[in-house]
């Protein structure tokens, strides 16, 4: 099992032709990812060649819109790679197509463009993650996004980040066990699918046995998780919250970092999820280990 994301997803990328999309759509076939197309209006009609994981060449069709791919292939996963100035487009014509999932990796998308994309998206059919994120992985089945397949394989630890390089290193330390589905949701003040989301669908997901959630400083994103934690998700939660040695006001990496007064520093993270029941470690290091003991455990 997994989350959003399976062996059975069909996915395009919105932006195939372009350095990002071509790079990437080459690692999601190597991954075993079934990518069926892309779009790119200028050159629709036009194929682009690739090599899937077995090894086999591939021609993978370019078309002028997503409502198009969806027709021509029955694609119901997106990934953009779109500059900024074109993403809130993108993805309105993703939303307007009903494409089930989109991957929205661009960073750097004005917030009142991805705002205006959020709302339009709400009561319709497309989960939207990112934008700013590396996608989402169901290690062993599939991949949309820029996450390295090669990190761990499948198993029964479901991880939800705020930060890419910190999903990466979370699949790492903990690759002898594996992971179901790992959800990189990106770092701006508005984001798609959030902490709560992935949290309710692990939850939900009979093969996740134990999840792992990494927060950081800015916004009270994790104090939501904490009090969702604390009232619907009965299995074991550890917690990681970048950013306990951040200065005040600084803005830090991520666009939605930024701490004002007491609210959303790292240490009231850390007491909200602790309040919840979640164990939540110091560093990535730590939080791994915690996880291990979980998972040694049960």
């Amino acid at each position: 099992m997994a989350i959003y994301l399976t062996s059975e997803s069909k996915v395009i990328v919105q932006g195939i032709t372009g350095g990002e999309g071509t790079k990437h759509t080459a690692l999601m076939l190597k991954s075993g990812t079934n990518v069926v197309g892309g779009v790119n209006a200028r050159k629709a009609g036009t194929t682009v060649k690739h090599v899937d994981a077995d090894g086999n060449d591939v021609e993978l069709p370019v078309f002028a819109s997503v409502a198009e791919a969806i027709e021509k292939t029955g694609a119901d996963v997106s990934v953009a790679f779109v500059p900024p100035a074109f993403t809130k487009d993108a993805v309105v014509e993703a939303i307007d197509a009903e494409i089930g999932l989109l991957v929205v990796i661009t960073e750097g998308v004005p917030v009142q463009d991805t705002a205006e994309f959020w709302a339009y998206a709400q009561g319709k059919k497309t989960r939207i993650i990112g934008p700013n994120c590396p996608g989402i992985i169901s290690p062993g089945q599939a991949l949309a996004g820029i996450t390295p397949a090669t990190i761990a394989g499948p198993g029964p630890v479901g991880l939800v980040s705020k930060s890419g390089t910190l999903t990466y290193q979370m699949m790492f330390e903990l690759r002898d066990f594996g992971f179901t589905t790992a959800i990189g949701i990106g770092g701006d003040p508005v984001i798609g699918t959030t902490h709560i989301d992935a949290l309710e669908a692990f939850e939900n997901d009979p093969e996740t046995k134990a999840i792992v959630m990494i927060g950081e400083i800015g916004g009270d994103a994790e104090e939501r998780a904490a009090e969702y934690i604390k009232a619907h998700v009965t299995k074991p939660v550890v917690g990681y919250v970048a950013g306990f040695t951040a200065p005040e006001g600084k803005t830090m990496g991520h666009a939605g970092a930024i701490v004002s007064g007491s609210s959303g520093t790292a240490q009231a993270k850390k007491e909200a999820l602790e309040a919840a029941g979640v164990k939540v470690g110091k560093t990535p290091s730590e939080t791994a280990a915690l996880m291990r003991e979980i998972l040694q455990a049960l």
